[in-house]
């Protein structure tokens, strides 16, 4: 099998994307996905976030959600809202948030070069989440959240997504958020045929985003019959040098036993300490910010502790893990341990000192951003990034494609 294939696609009918698409899943609470649904009866988060058509204390794992899921998504298909393609086709799907523009090729991903590691991984997976992408897919018969992946520099593929993006576009809408998502639907079998063998031609490709949808895909294809959809997960491949990645910080719920002044007395043995009048965002690698007790904190990690040989350890999360949150403040497993929690770039600074100053949190951390060379580097290596290590920006739809599991 090819790293990727054409595939039929279930998608909005015309002029109703600007009625489905939606944030993913992940990146709305469900206070928030509850009221950026309301009055959209036909939002895609009806179906990726189904517990906001349940009663406010739904366990968002209960079975009830991922029923209420399959209902409201065979009611979109039953009403027509959702249609899918007659013939496999690729889909060219540009994303511009400012003056970001990212182009990039929706396709069915091979499970198989997954597992030979030919689509190369960087991140481990949390259990819990996982397991709710499993139960999403089984409940639901198909794959609706695209994994976003990168492939190498290639000015021949490039030019191909330039090419079949001429003309109108057959989806063209500036969600709320600000990001504008337009699709071409690329159904010539020769252009498709081109595209299949300059992707194939790579090499490799690199997930970016979507690490537990992957994974979750691999598990549903481990029990079920082997075919063609099944043996694939839905992708986004984007050029690397168009992908866009901010900051991915963390909060600790507790010091782990120590009080303020004990625990920057254990930071500065590994780190210089600046105590900031404005919120410390770092402006370069090695760097952190660091909120506690109603202050600001620029720290700068001694450059001696810096393995410059190691494309893993070097990461500014691995030295911010290995010499703050695992030696002083005690958690050694970031998927599992509930004393910690990560915080999108795209919800600022503030959005830490909030979680610390409503008293939920004790102490945040703000890095700088992973560069996706530093990513690639490491998934050559064949290491593995701590969970939640790269917030990638603009994200893609929900609803606007989905691949069904025949």
């Amino acid at each position: 099998m090819t790293l990727i294939r054409p595939f039929r696609a279930l998608r909005p009918a015309p002029g109703k994307a600007g009625d489905v698409i939606a944030p993913p899943y992940d990146v709305l609470s469900s206070a928030e996905a509850r009221e950026r649904a309301s009055g959209k009866p036909w939002s895609f988060l009806h179906v990726s976030k189904a517990e906001i058509d349940l009663a406010d204390d739904v366990d968002v794992y209960s079975d009830a959600v991922y029923a209420k899921a399959a209902e409201n998504l065979n009611a979109m298909t039953e009403a027509g809202v959702l249609v899918r393609d007659s013939e496999p086709a690729y889909y060219v799907y540009r994303l511009t948030l400012g003056d970001h523009v990212q182009t990039g090729l929706v396709a069915a991903a091979s499970l198989a070069a997954y597992a030979k590691n030919d689509i190369r991984k960087h991140e481990l997976t949390t259990p819990a989440k996982e397991d709710d992408r499993v139960k999403q897919i089984e409940a639901l018969g198909a794959q609706t959240g695209p994994v976003m992946m990168a492939y190498p520099l290639s000015a021949a593929l490039d030019a191909l997504l330039e090419e079949a993006a001429q003309g109108a576009p057959d989806v063209d809408e500036l969600a709320d958020d600000g990001v504008r998502h337009q699709l071409w639907v690329v159904d010539d079998k020769a252009r498709i045929a081109a595209l299949t063998q300059q992707v194939e031609d790579l090499g490799a490709l690199y997930i970016a985003d979507g690490h537990h949808r992957s994974a979750a895909a691999a598990r549903v294809a481990d029990s079920r019959e082997s075919s063609a959809e099944h043996q694939s997960f839905l992708t986004v491949v984007f050029p690397v040098q168009q992908t866009n990645i901010l900051d991915y910080n963390r909060v600790i719920r507790d010091l782990n036993g120590m009080n303020k002044d004990e625990l920057i007395a254990k930071i500065e043995e590994n780190f210089s300490l600046e105590k900031t009048p404005d919120p410390a965002r770092p402006a370069r690698p090695g760097e952190f910010g660091m909120y506690l007790a109603g202050s600001w904190y620029r720290l700068a990690i001694k450059p001696d502790l810096v393995p410059h040989d190691d494309p893993l350890a070097r990461l500014d999360i691995n030295l911010l893990t290995s010499h703050i949150i695992e030696p002083l403040l005690g958690i050694n497993d970031p998927r599992r341990d509930k004393r910690i929690d990560f915080v999108g770039g795209a919800r600022g600074l503030e959005g830490l000192q909030a979680r610390v100053d409503a008293g939920e949190m004790a102490v945040a951390f703000a890095l700088f951003p992973t560069a996706m060379e530093d990513v690639m580097a490491v998934a050559d290596a064949g290491g593995v990034m701590p969970p939640k290590s790269t917030w990638f920006e603009p994200k893609l739809a929900d609803g606007l494609v989905s691949l069904v599991l025949d």
